[in-house]
């Protein structure tokens, strides 16, 4: 039978041994974890002491009985895990989401293993406060992630709760009005009848924290397998506030050189430069939007573009989110503002090499050179090093290190550049104004 369940509150402080005596030497703080656990003991409360719920997979916790559990995915039909206990803790392998099924057994119950459950129980969401936690530090993940947890929201029937970056949540929250954002900090752990983390696991070999290993399926469609929504592809809402318009008159052009390691770089050393004097040749501005003028470590640093317009800074995100989207295109890597520029609808051209298309959202025009190394990222027989910022785990230290980008020529860009219709369509209107046909127009271009 299905037992009525109710949340029950639980106490998270904890007290430790008292003493006197001389104080210990004092240790290093422990790492913080990428997300806030969930709370000590489970939240739902079951027949006879029995307590349940599904935070970070599905956890039973048993009161001093002889007890028979069964755990099942009811999607499947299969059965996860089946044991005999006394008091004490069951808990599931996976940690995404499975539509679990919990059977209970009183070994000392007439009919014992063999009679009718205790408590049978189906995971069932609808209108329970249900987390889906994001790691705090990247903006492209949440954007590719955000619309997954949404249809989660939705298929579930849930009260959904997003837990991230203070930074990002006003991107989100008024395009969302039925999800409540808080950041980690805020977090209530004991309330959630649900918990699930989003994130990139590299070393889940036995895919605990997913189903898929997010190499193969993808950036952001990892989120929906391990929320178990359809992983087609949608950009996130954005919520854009008060959009004083555009910030220049002149038609203009976004980009963004800069990222968190230099196997992202465009590393062509004559690129930029080219695309630049391309882009200003045709009558357009070219504002560069990265966080940093200068990045790097050591003795290798990243600078800005000579020829683009300093935008950089630490600047909100709604104002990045004005400027792209009156841009007429982006220009960018394999990083957070390529999303943010693909979630306001803007056009990307997108420059990388150690991801393969399949990582990023769609875009036409992606610019990737096959006759070179590529994709190591996406290769699950090398583990990204995200301490080392020259990583290349096949050519570091050789001529042919960050070959992937470098040998990604100016014309194979400009040449992306050229297939969006808002740049044709700003050639052929450019043509006009100077009284010559567009097909000279165009062969100047090609030129």
């Amino acid at each position: 039978m299905t037992q009525s369940t109710q949340p029950a509150s639980s106490d998270n402080t904890g007290s430790g041994p008292a003493g006197t005596g001389a104080p210990a030497a004092e240790a290093a703080p422990p790492p913080k974890p990428a997300y806030p656990p969930p709370a000590d003991v489970p939240v739902m409360i079951g027949p006879r002491g029995i307590r349940f719920d599904f935070n970070d997979g599905c956890r039973i916790a048993l009161p001093n009985g002889r007890w028979r559990v069964v755990l099942r995915d009811l999607d499947t039909s299969n059965i996860l895990y089946e044991t005999e206990i006394g008091s004490g803790t069951v808990r599931s392998t996976k940690r995404y989401y499975v539509r679990f099924g919990i059977a209970v057994w009183d070994l000392d119950a007439p009919g014992g293993r063999d009679g009718k459950p205790l408590f049978d129980y189906a995971y069932d969401a609808r209108d329970m406060q249900v987390l889906v936690q994001f790691p705090v530090g990247t903006l492209g993940d949440t954007l590719g992630w955000m619309p997954y947890a949404a249809e989660f929201g939705r298929k579930q029937g849930c009260r959904l709760t997003c837990a991230m970056s203070g930074l990002i949540i006003p991107l989100f929250r008024d395009a969302y009005p039925e999800i409540a954002f808080v950041t980690h900090e805020e977090l209530d752990p004991g309330r959630y009848y649900a918990t699930y983390s989003l994130g990139l696991f590299f070393d889940d070999r036995d895919c605990v924290r997913q189903p898929s290993d997010f190499r193969l399926v993808g950036l952001h469609r990892t989120a929906a397998y391990i929320l178990g929504v359809d992983p087609a592809e949608h950009p996130p809402r954005i919520a854009c506030g008060d959009d004083d318009g555009r910030p220049l008159a002149e038609p203009y052009v976004c980009i963004a050189t800069q990222s968190s390691t230099q196997s992202k770089y465009w590393n062509n050393p004559s690129g930029w430069h080219d695309v630049i004097a391309f882009l200003k040749e045709q009558g357009y501005r070219v504002v560069c939007i990265d966080q940093k003028t200068v990045h790097g470590t050591g003795i290798v640093w990243n600078h800005i573009p000579h020829g683009c317009e300093d935008q950089t800074g630490d600047r909100p995100l709604a104002e990045r989110v004005r400027w792209l989207k009156h841009a007429a295109f982006f220009i960018g890597l394999s990083s957070g503002l390529s999303w943010l520029a693909w979630a306001v609808g803007t056009p990307v051209v997108m420059v990388s090499g150690f991801t393969h298309p399949v990582n990023e959202f769609r875009t036409p025009y992606r610019v990737i050179n096959y006759h070179t190394c590529n994709s190591c990222w996406n290769d699950p027989q090398v583990r990204f090093d995200h301490q080392d910022f020259l990583w290349c785990p096949r050519h570091k230290g050789t001529p042919r290190q960050f070959e992937c980008t470098r040998l990604i020529q100016s014309k194979q860009v400009i040449d992306a550049i050229r297939a969006i219709p808002a740049f044709a369509a700003h050639a052929s209107s450019a043509a006009e104004r100077a009284g010559r046909p567009e097909k000279r127009a165009l062969a100047s271009i090609a030129s």
